[in-house]
Formats: C-alpha cells, sequence, structure tokens
C-alpha cells in the first residue's frame, strides 16, 4: 500500500511540552502482544459495542497518536478504511511506524505533528481515533478543538483513555512517564469532550475495570477477592458524534 511520510512540520505555537518521551519500558510494552492484545484490541472491542451502527464503515480515519502504528491494521480490519492518517509527536515516527504502515491492509500516510495544532484540513475526516494518547497531551483543551475541527460534520471521535487514578498509580509512576499535572478523572474527561461540541450521551460511554487498569494490577482477583464495584474509574471508552449530517 502507498506510504506517505510527513516529517517537515514545524509548529506555529509549539507547547510548553509537545513531547513527552516515553521510558525504554514503555516503548517495549507497547511492542508487545499483551498491549496489542488486552489494551489495544479490547479497547476497540468496546468501542465497537457502544457504537450506534456496529457494522459502520470509515472512509477516512485519523489515529492520533499512532506510536508504532499497531492499530493501523487493528482498524483497517474493523473500519474497511480508504485511508488511514497516523499523527504522532514523536520524531521518530517514520522509523517506529513504517513497518506497520506498510504492512497496513489500506493506505496510510504518517505525519509528524502536535495533536493541539494539526496542518490538517477542516472537516476531513469519518473518523478521529485517540487510544491511550490524550493523558500524554499538555494541551488538551485545544487537541480536542481539533479533533472536532478536522471531523466532518456527523464524524466520530473514538476515545479511549485511562484516568487520572490509573496514571498516578504506583507501578504506572514508576514504568512509564507521563505529564502528571493535567491527568483527568473520567468526568473531567466528558466535559472536555462535550465542551468542544461533541454529543456524548451516557450510553456511547463505557468504563471497563481491567486487570491491568487496576492499581494492583489484577492480583486481589487473581488470589479470589472480589473486584471492588465502587472505585474511582480507570478507564474511559467513550464514542462522541460531531453534529450534523456529512
Amino acid at each position: 500500500m502507498p506510504i506517505q511520510v510527513k516529517t517537515d512540520l514545524q509548529p506555529n505555537r509549539p507547547a510548553r511540552h509537545p513531547f513527552v518521551k516515553e521510558t525504554r519500558f514503555g516503548d517495549w510494552f507497547l511492542r508487545t502482544d499483551t498491549w496489542n492484545t488486552h489494551v489495544l484490541c479490547r479497547a476497540l472491542n468496546d468501542l465497537q459495542n457502544i457504537l450506534p451502527d456496529k457494522a459502520k464503515t470509515f472512509s477516512k480515519i485519523l489515529d492520533v497518536g499512532c506510536g508504532f502504528g499497531h492499530s493501523f491494521s487493528a482498524l483497517a480490519q474493523r473500519f474497511s478504511p480508504d485511508l488511514i492518517v497516523g499523527v504522532d509527536a514523536d520524531p521518530d515516527l517514520d522509523v517506529r511506524a513504517l513497518a506497520a504502515a506498510n504492512s497496513a491492509p489500506c493506505a496510510v500516510s504518517l505525519q509528524l505533528d502536535n495533536a493541539a495544532q494539526m496542518r490538517l484540513p477542516d472537516n476531513e475526516f469519518d473518523m478521529v481515533f485517540c487510544h491511550q494518547t490524550f493523558h500524554h497531551i499538555v494541551e488538551q483543551e485545544a487537541a480536542m478543538a481539533e479533533f472536532f475541527r478536522v471531523l466532518k460534520p456527523g464524524g466520530y471521535l473514538l476515545f479511549a483513555e485511562s484516568t487520572r487514578r490509573y496514571i498516578h498509580s504506583l507501578p504506572i509512576k514508576l514504568l512509564f512517564r507521563h505529564p502528571m499535572e493535567i491527568q483527568k478523572t473520567a468526568d473531567e474527561y466528558y466535559e472536555i469532550i462535550r465542551s468542544a461540541g461533541f454529543d456524548l450521551p451516557d450510553s456511547r460511554i463505557s468504563t471497563p475495570y481491567l486487570w491491568w487498569s487496576r492499581p494492583d494490577i489484577g492480583f486481589l482477583e487473581w488470589i479470589g477477592l472480589p473486584v471492588p464495584t465502587t472505585r474511582e474509574e480507570t478507564l474511559v471508552n467513550a464514542v462522541a458524534i460531531k453534529p450534523g449530517s456529512a
């Protein structure tokens, strides 16, 4: 499939921390089957379950924070796009994601960019996919406004994110690197999405409590103790829609 790599971006207004480099452990973990199966694919399955039309396809998808590009084939298999544009702030994007882009069953374009100020046209995409990326973005309100801007009227935002409760847990603080001061609760994420103009009813929100997202990393369940029913949410999956029709 044709690959177009764009690496010439010079942001007009750089963020305070446009890119927070991941740890070596984080980079390793993002390439594991555990990440692909228990994080990425579980999120996509959950998002599909709360889509209003579970058979819906999307011709043009923007994958924000595409990383190593594991999502390209997963998105293509589920939503049959003609084109995926993968955006990431990592200067090594072309090296990290090129293999996945080349093997994807659709056309993929890679673009080095800041999510809070993307060089992309208005009303361009049928879907914006943002998976485990938003907690890395410092200018979160600006980034959400960009998601809204580049979506076509009637376009979908598929948003999957970890909350402050998870990011501030001891194992995550020790093993990964994040801008800690900007982390949000589940309710604060809903407010950012809705304030940007998206339609987001409660029926299109899911808050799974997966073993890897719990402060004990699933240990209590492993030894046979019940999973808490009263808790602060650690994961948010949401399907938001830009009002209007294509």
